[in-house]
């Protein structure tokens, strides 16, 4: 009988250094998407996917990221007493039960799959999500609850899937297919960051995983991969080769890099086009700027 998945990993001790200066004093996961920062996204995926408890792999310099969700009763007493009810409701969306949170320090950058790894005690026997804030996903349905619906079938391990273009494989982890049975994806391999035209396929793996516990004892196994880094793909695909089932999932959605300066910009306009109080007048002001581009042509 397969355990459901209630853990969720947030690898959250990069320094963001490609959004220096900004990220000086701010963690990169605070920065804000139109009206909530990177990280409450993440949050709220999770939420919807079924998680119950939250680990954060910290590094010196995330005391916001702490404080982002914790209680603020300052804060929460004035907008009672203004009769602000709507945002005392949002403001009381970002707290998080005691217990419910817990956060462990990564003191040296090694890899994706180190980060993962400093987790393992609170993970214990059990399966587990991990989302990586950078990667934004735009669905009806969120990515992680796609995937967890899916994995009620499977089992194994599974990572979220995308279609890129040929010449961007050597930039994610790719997939080497078996088999695929409408959005899943059998796996006989993965490659993290092949060389330009060495990738056993177009399919990028991308910032969600539904893991088992043995993935983390594969941590100890694995030699250190892409830009000398201990590599989660290495530690994943150590289970194909040792004969267990590694999935790969075609999710439905639109993803958006923002660890990037261009992706966090694309997923800002997206954002803002959707939202209910912003949509008409954002639109009608990218209107106007297209227009004026166009004239001074």
């Amino acid at each position: 009988m397969k355990r459901k998945v209630t853990k969720a990993i947030f690898p959250v001790a990069g320094l963001g250094t490609r959004f220096l200066p900004a990220t000086k004093s701010v963690p990169k996961e605070i920065m804000t998407l139109v009206d909530r920062p990177l990280i409450q996204y993440a949050i709220d995926e999770a939420r919807a996917a079924g998680i119950k408890d939250f680990i954060f792999v910290t590094s010196r310099g995330k005391s916001a990221l702490e404080d982002y969700f914790d209680l603020a009763p300052d804060l929460e007493n004035s907008l009672r007493k203004a009769g602000k009810h709507e945002l005392l409701a949002i403001l009381k969306h970002t707290n998080m039960d005691s217990g419910a949170i817990a956060y462990i320090r990564q003191h040296k950058a090694m890899g994706l799959g180190h980060a993962v790894s400093c987790a393992r005690k609170l993970i214990g026997n059990e399966p587990f999500a991990v989302i990586l804030p950078d990667d934004v996903i735009a669905a009806e349905k969120p990515c992680l609850q796609q995937m967890v619906e899916a994995y009620e079938d499977t089992g194994g391990c599974m990572v979220a899937a995308m279609e890129v273009a040929p010449q961007k494989t050597s930039s994610y982890g790719v997939l080497d297919v078996a088999s695929e049975s409408g959005r899943v994806i059998t796996a006989k391999g993965m490659v993290e960051k092949p060389a330009v035209g060495t990738a056993p396929s177009n399919l990028a793996v991308i910032g969600r995983y539904i893991l088992t516990p043995k993935v983390l004892q594969n941590m100890n196994k694995v030699e250190r991969g892409a830009g000398n880094e201990i590599q989660l793909t290495d530690a994943i695909a150590r289970e194909i080769t040792e004969g267990r089932d590694v999935f790969g999932y075609l999710f439905e959605g639109h993803r958006y890099d923002c660890g990037s300066k261009a992706g966090y910009l694309q997923a800002t306009v997206a954002f803002a086009l959707a939202h209910p109080e912003l949509k008409d007048e954002f639109s009608g002001y990218l209107q106007e700027m297209v227009a004026l581009r166009n004239a001074a042509q």
